[in-house]
């Protein structure tokens, strides 16, 4: 990035420091923050709105509902994460490619399924390989964001189901006997006290969620982990010019400090956002308030 940093063997220590953390490599590794934080931007609503259909299924009268909600909450809370990410990403990439083929090739001769091969026709490969690279990695990111909702959005779902249960009964039959049907009550008296309940398990669903990116080397995205680990390591293919040590200490304790004060900073948001719920309701939260008001 630097004019200085055409001839880096004659630098000196900061110079040569400068020029090795703006090389193009780096880059990619700071680049791979935003990563992280896109995730989370855009897995979080997701999971939530997951979470919120399959609290609404368990609480359903119609019993193959409710059924499937709370099998879908069971299933995978009692699963570990690991092999779900794993077995989603592989079964929704060949669900998607298996109906671009059904769709595209009706007429292909040979079966998909051949051995341990999975063969489509490459027309219905996801992403084509002529896509540029932009392409496959927003592919990748694509179905980390639905797998990361799928399995969040169950532990979502049993916490809003715990918050529709803690809301007061007879709240909701006041409702009715004013006149309210089931929609009206459910809507303006159930959802908006739900979330006072259900807000302290959402913002421990929130720090797990933030534990839980690193998950995405796993899933083959170069993410800040990857990075961390390529660039730290000893002699790395992508730093022939910038020879070093085994740095990886260092970058993963760059890692402790952002996953620290991320979540600090989440922290804070979550413990304003409660007091601003709970003013005034009659939870553990706001009688807290009330006491520390009087």
């Amino acid at each position: 990035m630097f004019t200085y940093c055409v001839d880096h063997d004659t630098l000196g220590q900061l110079a040569w420091l400068s020029c090795y953390l703006t090389t193009g490599v780096h880059m990619s590794f700071y680049l791979a923050f935003l990563k992280v934080l896109a995730l989370l931007a855009v897995t979080a609503p997701v999971a939530l709105g997951f979470g919120f259909l399959g609290a609404m299924a368990a609480r359903s009268h119609f019993p193959p509902l409710a059924w499937f909600g709370k099998g879908y909450i069971a299933i995978v809370r009692g699963v570990p994460d690991i092999a779900f990410f794993l077995f989603f990403v592989i079964a929704l990439d060949q669900a998607f490619e298996w109906t671009r083929h059904k769709i595209l090739c009706p007429d292909w001769p040979a079966e998909v399924r051949q051995g341990n091969d999975f063969l489509v026709c490459p027309q219905a490969k996801l992403p084509l390989g002529t896509s540029p690279e932009w392409v496959h990695e927003t592919y990748g990111f694509f179905l980390a964001v639905v797998t990361f909702a799928i399995v969040f959005g169950a532990f979502a779902a049993n916490v809003l189901y715990g918050g529709m249960r803690a809301v007061p009964h007879a709240q909701l039959e006041t409702a009715e006997a004013y006149g309210m049907t089931q929609r009206q009550t459910f809507w303006r008296v159930l959802v908006p006290q739900m979330w006072v309940y259900a807000l302290p398990g959402l913002s421990n669903l929130w720090m797990v969620l933030i534990k839980a990116t690193p998950l995405l080397f796993l899933l083959g995205i170069d993410d800040i982990v990857y990075w961390a680990r390529s660039l730290g390591g000893t002699k790395t293919a992508q730093f022939t010019d910038y020879p070093h040590g085994d740095w990886r200490m260092w970058y993963f304790l760059f890692l402790l400090v952002f996953y620290l004060a991320f979540t600090r900073v989440s922290e804070v948001a979550l413990e304003r956002l409660m007091r601003r719920l709970t003013h005034g309701q009659a939870t553990t939260g706001g009688e807290a308030m009330r006491r520390a008001a009087a």
